[in-house]
């Protein structure tokens, strides 16, 4: 049987493959992308110590690591892609191993029970669709029953995914293998929770992508349940700065800012979602700012080099779209279900608490 050819292809190992799209607006940026850059390696460097010397001239890691940044980081994630990887199987094995034990039964009978036996198989709509998608995108000989395959093994995979997030909550297993990270600056005036929190969480965002007000609901939740753990510092990535840009939401809450009302804002933007027209102005006389200073910050445009600045940080960091988050420096792509940001965030509190380094 189908099922039976995929069960022998992926063994006992769990599945990251998805089958919705990523919820972000993507931006066409120069360069390769990537969803981590090397930056951090500059934090690494002693430039106390030089690494070879011309002359009697020293020369230090910052004099040519730009030049292999990208390299050396990639070389970095996929190391931990590698460790991160065979760690879970192994977790996953301990768990399956002590369950089937504890039931009395075989491994792989439970699996069978507990997830094989639950999926239900791709409709002939998703075939159809991803059928179509493929040879969209140039699938080539691929078939129909191919297509049908590999939806199967992605959805048994799914399955088995969620069996064992269950057993990994029951035995309380925690993961200290700690990721790459991203040292990003930000803007200490633009943010939001305590300032003293250990968390930081750092969003490129647009006030005009639909994926970022989405975020938006799901940030402010993690906020009011992270209090004074988790603060949340704001970085602007207007997509339209791609086309040369201009005056518009992300420069009106910056001149709110200077209000001391960035914030409020910042709050009637995501919820109103309205851009067009008087509005920048309609809701600078709703949060009683001085409305002779709003309109001559906007039409100066006082700020357009520090959005800017913020998008060629964002280019320079090969971030593909919005909204794009770092969590003390972990990166975190689109608009994510809140239990994926609560699981980094969980992480990095058991790594505090226990004193670990980065």
């Amino acid at each position: 049987m189908l099922v039976d050819r995929v069960r022998r292809h992926i063994g006992n190992r769990p599945t990251t493959l998805r089958r919705q799209l990523l919820a972000v607006c993507w931006i066409a940026l120069a360069g390769p992308l990537l969803l981590f850059s090397p930056a951090p390696l500059r934090a690494q460097v002693n430039q106390q110590k030089p690494v070879a010397t011309v002359g009697g001239e020293p020369i230090y890691e910052t004099d040519y690591l730009m030049q292999v940044r990208t390299q050396i980081y990639k070389t970095q994630l996929q190391e931990y892609t590698i460790r991160k990887k065979a760690l879970d199987e192994v977790i996953h094995q301990k768990l399956l191993q002590a369950e089937a034990e504890r039931l009395g039964m075989e491994e792989d009978d439970l699996l069978k029970q507990e997830a094989d036996s639950k999926i239900k198989p791709p409709t002939e709509e998703e075939v159809e669709e991803n059928f179509v998608r493929m040879m969209f995108r140039g699938g080539g000989e691929i078939t129909k029953e191919h297509v049908r395959e590999q939806l199967l093994q992605q959805i048994l995979g799914e399955a088995r995914d969620a069996f064992y997030q269950k057993l990994r909550a029951k035995a309380g297993v925690r993961v200290l293998l700690s990721p790459p990270r991203m040292p990003v600056e930000y803007d200490p005036e633009r943010v939001r929770g305590a300032p003293s929190a250990k968390i930081t969480m750092i969003e490129f965002t647009d006030f005009q992508c639909p994926y970022c007000l989405q975020a938006y609901t799901t940030v402010k939740n993690l906020l009011q349940k992270y209090d004074g753990k988790v603060k949340l510092a704001f970085r602007d990535l207007p997509l339209r700065e791609a086309d040369g840009g201009g005056i518009g939401p992300a420069d009106a809450a910056r001149c709110a800012w200077e209000q001391g009302k960035f914030w409020e804002y910042h709050d009637l933007l995501f919820e109103k979602q309205d851009m067009g027209g008087e509005v920048f102005r309609e809701y600078a006389e709703r949060l009683h700012l001085n409305l002779e200073q709003f309109n001559s910050c906007m039409e100066s445009g006082k700020y357009r080099a520090q959005v800017q600045t913020d998008f060629r940080e964002a280019v320079s960091l090969a971030i593909p779209g919005t909204p794009f988050f770092y969590i003390n420096g972990i990166p975190l792509n689109g608009a994510r279900p809140q239990t994926e940001f609560e699981e980094i965030i969980e992480a990095e509190l058991a790594r505090l608490k226990m004193g670990q380094k980065d």
